[in-house]
């Protein structure tokens, strides 16, 4: 029967539907997708114990519980005070050193220690030589495979007055007596930029090196056939190529401007360099585990987090309005 010129479709019942057909539809779960959605669920609720669970302790930047007991004692027991820690915080004497200590170092390590493996993973990918770049390769990333207990020890053994540098200084007449590294503080952050920079080079030049071997081979053949020599080919294709990742790395790491890496910068500290040693990591440390001041450590660790995201945030926005790439 046409309605309007057009024939309606003929309805379909469900005892219409083949048998076939619904034992697939029932079928959809198989045995193999309940293994996946298993391990899924083990994630998930591995970042809702140790992500989510603890935000709950956020409530203790809020409240007084310095001085209590434990934790539980702080975070049910304790009264409201606001933001009556924020302001002791921004109150505090060592306010201004902590904070300078913290954002000249990690902008430093930006400056150097970020465009650093980018083009160390440009020069290996430049070697003709497999095995030397293999070779090279295994060497750089030895070092990120060690503790910062174990690596740093190797270095505070090799930087102590009577260590294998002050050795070779003396001996070379560049100096008279031996030089106390790392209990002056004018020293620290060299120490931290140079040790740094020596065990995380390596490693972190291997998501640029697997974003240049993902680059099409055909645009260096094409480049070579027009006669471009290799810096053209680097800045011109390489660069360009990989863009996207080092937009998306600087965005991360401009949002972790105020974490210093608490066992990095505990593990050279002593208390003759505290001048240009004490930034916000061994700072809330000192003032929460040691001190037990929970309620004023967690409210410095919230202003952290908070500055984190606003930087991210905005590094984000940056990016995508001058490069068109970001995170999001």
């Amino acid at each position: 029967m046409k309605i309007f010129g057009f024939i309606p479709s003929p309805r379909i019942h469900m005892d219409e539907v083949s048998p076939l057909a619904t034992r697939h539809k029932k079928k959809r779960f198989t045995r193999s997708v309940y293994e996946l959605l298993a391990m899924v669920l083990l994630g998930v609720v591995f970042i809702a114990v140790f992500a989510y669970l603890p935000m709950f302790g956020i409530i203790l930047a809020f409240k007084n519980g310095d001085g209590q007991l434990n934790i539980l004692d702080a975070m049910f027991n304790s009264s409201w005070v606001g933001f009556d820690n924020f302001k002791a915080f921004f109150e505090d004497p060592d306010f201004a050193n902590v904070m300078k200590n913290t954002l000249c170092l990690n902008s430093l390590q930006l400056l150097i220690n970020f465009p650093l493996p980018i083009l160390f993973a440009i020069l290996l990918s430049e070697l003709p030589w497999k095995r030397v770049r293999k070779f090279i390769q295994t060497v750089t990333y030895f070092p990120y495979f060690l503790s910062w207990i174990t690596y740093g020890g190797i270095c505070l053994a090799l930087l102590n007055s009577d260590g294998i540098i002050n050795a070779i200084l003396l001996h070379s007449g560049l100096i008279a007596d031996p030089i106390e590294f790392v209990g002056d503080p004018k020293y620290f952050w060299s120490i931290i930029i140079i040790t740094s920079l020596l065990k995380g080079m390596g490693w972190g030049s291997i998501i640029y090196i697997a974003a240049i071997a993902g680059i099409d081979p055909q645009l260096y053949e094409a480049a070579r056939m027009d006669g471009a020599n290799r810096w053209y080919r680097i800045t011109h294709i390489t660069i360009p190529s990989i863009a996207p990742t080092i937009v998306l790395f600087f965005i991360l790491s401009l949002s972790g401007i105020l974490n210093n890496g608490f066992d990095h910068i505990w593990t050279f500290q002593t208390i003759t360099n505290l001048e240009t040693s004490e930034v916000l990591d061994t700072f809330v440390y000192k003032n929460g585990v040691i001190t037990q001041m929970y309620s004023y450590s967690t409210a410095v660790g919230l202003f952290k987090s908070l500055v984190s995201i606003l930087l991210l945030t905005l590094g984000n926005w940056l990016a995508k309005k001058f490069t068109g790439n970001g995170v999001i």
